[in-house]
This record gives C-alpha cells, structure tokens and sequence, in this order.
C-alpha cells in the first residue's frame, strides 16, 4: 500500500477537497485510513436515504472512513459537538474545515474500484476487482 497524507486549511470543503485529490491522484482504488480535525459546518445524509442533518458551529471529526476511486466518493463521518453528543451520517458537500484536518489515504496498488448503480439498493455501489 502506498500512503499519502492531507492537510486541509479552515474553509475548505471536506468532501470537495477529498474528490480533488482522487481525480489528481487518480488510484484505482483508494481508501482512508485516519483522519482528524474539526469542522464548522455540517451536512449529513441519514440511515435511510432521505433524511439530513445539518449544523452549524466547532464539531471535532472522530472518524471518517470510506472509499476512493474516479466513479465517486463514499464517505462516512462521526462527528461530536460542544457537549459530546455524536452524530454520523453519509458525507456530504459544505462540510466545512473549522480548524484543520488531517487525513492518511491509503492507495491500494492491485485493485480497482469502480461504482456501479444496484438496481436492489438503486445507489451505486462498490465493485472492487483485484488486477
């Protein structure tokens, strides 16, 4: 696996600059392994598929896990706020840098992913294919 790490700066967008890299990058198959950081504003798909959560304000990133390739992002964020509650959803764009974040990316060398669309769970879901 070859690894490469990313700083974002307070402003940017999670997710944007996440499909920025991919489609610099362009791995066959990528995925996250770490990731850090605080984020101000939050836009969050639901279990479900129809149901958002957005909030605003200083929430620190728990965890973000997901995988990479040049047919799409899916990405899972657990966030907490002020109080501690926590939140976690399906990523989606406007989520803001509060602070920092740090991410570790893996690059799978061996692999190929590609999204293809379910007609079961009509999302496109991974099809990951050792080369």
């Amino acid at each position: 696996m070859k690894v490469e790490v990313l700083r974002l700066r307070p402003g940017q967008d999670l997710k944007q600059a996440l499909w920025d890299w991919t489609r610099d990058r362009r791995p066959s198959a990528a995925c996250l392994l770490s990731t850090v950081g605080s984020l101000d504003t939050i836009d969050l798909r639901l279990a479900g598929g129809d149901r958002r959560l957005r909030r605003e304000g200083p929430h620190e990133i728990l965890s973000l896990s997901g995988t990479l390739c040049l047919d799409g992002l899916h990405l899972h964020l657990a966030i907490a706020d002020a109080t501690g509650q926590v939140w976690g959803g399906h990523l989606l764009d406007g989520c803001r840098i509060f602070t920092t974040a740090e991410l570790v990316l893996g690059i799978l060398p061996g692999w190929q992913f590609e999204r293809q669309r379910d007609a079961q769970t009509g999302y496109p879901e991974l099809e990951a294919k050792r080369l």
